[in-house]
């Protein structure tokens, strides 16, 4: 039947025909005295016509599709003052849930986004212009009028897995007046699917009206009744979004084939030929606008995998690597959320192994998510779990973020919360098993009450107490207790075996000494008991003590007033030679252990003592202190003394 898209555009809108521009083109074909329609169809046929004629015939001058395109600016782009205030806020929260913590919102940060927002607008819309009103779009002018105006109305995609059945579908939010996502990607092969489908159905419904009959079914994911429905909703945003997601490269096939390369997009450079390596794929990536490119390559190298399609081109985005200066600053899939896809897990893993940072970036990733979780949780006053605790309260390991100071939300979720309540939990001891302070520890003793853990200010004799913890703090203020077996090697069997462990080619085995230590392990104040012995040790911190910036002598009296007393000076060999055994883990990653021992003499003849050092690039190290007695020490330096 003659018109049938026409008609269809007719159903879809019933007021078209009696539209501004509609009437606008009937008026001056009525003035050129040329005979014109009533029918809705027929007005609707002409003023197509008009379009077709204004889009399409403009080789000759490109200044009648700029006009064009600024009209559709003009009636579709956001404006500046629709931006939403969210929008910089969001900025803000992405910020502080990476561990930045809380950045400005100045006016001139407003206009940098506005304007990002608006621009990238404009180029995905003029996309939609340039193709629709090209030789390439050989679709009658009531589909192109029928997509470009139902695109107009979309905004953000959005990508669902079904949590049972795993199956993934996308779809399109509907774009309101203050939407700053850029309009839809343009994908030629799902719009033609798209059109065509439709056409089929506008044709077939045409001809017998009785009956909703749709096209042969061409969906690959779609059984028989489920694309029927689709195609009788005769959504545009959902029928796009539906062949969008059916591309073969992104089908479980196509997924499964994950050769390809990587390429390398430089810091500083322009960001065309990433933005165009992108267009067309139903990415969530906010990269595929240009200008949001551009800021992104300011920062850092940007690198993105693509596999290979079915004619062996490596052309499909399938992992985005952002960089911030030598650092990872995002990792980003084409899964929903932006994850990983499930079979691109190696490829990634072993891109990883090329960054200094690419071993951490796993965990400050997932400490981030984790932290973001807790502080929303907190924020609608439910009840965290032992792990949120004990990760909250960094018990097991520190919390890592992609700022460059310690995420200020920890201490901000921590500071409203009681520790009365949370300690209970984390120790999984009752409330009355817990002492807070050494007036409550004295009151339980009077009542009879066994108490396991104490938490507060160190008081004399603590550490004869039979307590499983002690806290002079929660939870950074954690005393650790260990066993150390000395005496076991004579002095000279002693050095033998730090000088065979310095020479091992085995890394878990090698060891380093300073040249200071070596001449402290000569003096005859090393002096070694000549028969085994078990020491308790207590590993604490300056702070821990109850101190300011105490000196050696200061410190050294505080301890043993506490009951505590200076270890052997073999501790310190002994302690490098076995601490995993002793502690029962590795030593931290740039923790120096500083052994609280009478000075021993250097070779500078300054007064030292050992410390027993784990460095950042993981070398184990026996080294050597400066402990004159005036020093002072910081208040995080980790100390371990001996328990008379």
């Amino acid at each position: 039947m003659k018109n049938f898209g026409e008609q269809f555009l007719h159903q879809k809108d019933s007021k078209l025909h009696t539209s501004q521009p509609v009437e606008h083109e009937k008026r001056r074909l009525d003035i050129r005295g040329e005979e014109t329609s009533q029918k809705p169809v027929d007005k609707i046929e002409d003023w197509l016509e008009v379009i077709k004629k204004t889009h399409t015939s403009h080789a000759d001058d490109p200044r009648v599709l700029e006009r064009i395109k600024n009209y559709y600016h003009r009636e579709n782009v956001i404006k500046a003052e629709d931006v939403p205030e969210s929008t910089f806020l969001l900025e803000q929260t992405i910020a502080r849930n990476q561990g930045h913590g809380t950045i400005e919102i100045t006016d001139e940060f407003r206009r940098q986004k506005t304007n990002e927002i608006i621009s990238n607008q404009e180029k995905s819309l003029d996309k939609w212009v340039d193709y629709l009103s090209s030789p390439d779009a050989t679709y009658p002018m009531w589909a192109k009028y029928w997509a470009f105006n139902s695109m107009l109305k979309m905004g953000k995609i959005e990508k669902m897995e079904d949590k049972e059945t795993k199956v993934e579908t996308m779809q399109f939010k509907k774009r309101t007046k203050d939407t700053v996502a850029s309009f839809p990607t343009l994908n030629p092969r799902a719009l033609a699917m798209t059109i065509s489908a439709i056409s089929a159905k506008a044709e077939q419904n045409s001809i017998n009206k009785q009956e909703i009959i749709t096209s042969e079914n061409i969906s690959k994911k779609l059984n028989e009744a489920e694309f029927k429905e689709l195609i009788n909703s005769e959504n545009f945003s959902k029928i796009y979004a539906q062949f969008l997601i059916e591309m073969p490269e992104y089908s479980t096939e196509g997924l499964k084939e994950t050769r390809g390369e990587w390429k390398t997009y430089k810091q500083g450079s322009a960001p065309d030929e990433l933005v165009k390596s992108l267009d067309g794929h139903p990415l969530e990536w906010c990269t595929a606008n240009i200008d949001t490119a551009r800021t992104q390559l300011k920062g850092g190298d940007f690198h993105v995998y693509y596999s290979i399609n079915e004619k062996g081109e490596a052309i499909i985005p399938r992992v985005a690597i952002r960089m911030e200066s030598n650092n990872i600053a995002e990792v980003r899939g084409i899964a929903a959320g932006q994850n990983m896809d499930p079979y691109i897990g190696d490829v990634v893993k072993e891109k990883m192994t090329e960054f200094p940072d690419g071993e951490k970036y796993e965990k400050k990733n997932a400490d981030m998510k984790r932290l973001t979780e807790i502080e929303e949780k907190n924020n609608r006053q439910e009840e965290l779990s032992k792990d949120d605790l004990r990760f909250l309260y960094e018990i097991d390991s520190k919390i890592e973020g992609f700022g460059y100071e310690k995420d200020p939300r920890i201490q901000e979720i921590i500071l409203t919360r009681k520790i009365e309540d949370d300690a209970p939990i984390v120790l999984e001891y009752q409330r009355e098993e817990i002492a807070f302070g050494q007036e409550e520890y004295d009151n339980a003793v009077e009542d009879n009450r066994v108490i396991k853990a104490y938490i507060g200010p160190l008081f004399p004799q603590i550490f004869s107490q039979n307590l499983d913890h002690i806290y002079a703090s929660f939870p950074n203020g954690r005393i650790e207790k260990a066993e150390i077996t000395i005496g076991t090697k004579n002095k000279e069997e002693l050095i033998r075996e730090l000088e065979e462990r310095e020479k091992s080619i085995n890394p878990e085995d090698n060891i380093y000494i300073s040249d200071y230590a070596r001449s402290m392990l000569q003096k005859p104040e090393f002096a070694v008991i000549n028969k085994p012995e078990k020491i308790n040790l207590i590993k604490l911190k300056v702070q821990d003590l109850g101190l300011a910036s105490p000196t050696t002598n200061e410190l050294y009296k505080r301890a043993e007033e506490l009951g505590l007393e200076l270890c052997p000076p073999e501790i310190g060999p002994y302690l490098r030679l076995k601490y995993k055994e002793v502690f029962k883990r590795e030593q931290n990653k740039g923790e120096s252990l500083n052994i609280g021992v009478k000075q021993i003499i250097d070779s500078d003849d300054d007064p030292d003592g050992f410390c027993v050092n784990h460095s950042d690039d993981g070398k184990r190290w026996l080294g050597n202190v400066c402990a004159m007695p005036g020093d002072e020490w910081k208040l995080d330096a980790v100390f371990v003394f001996s328990r008379k």
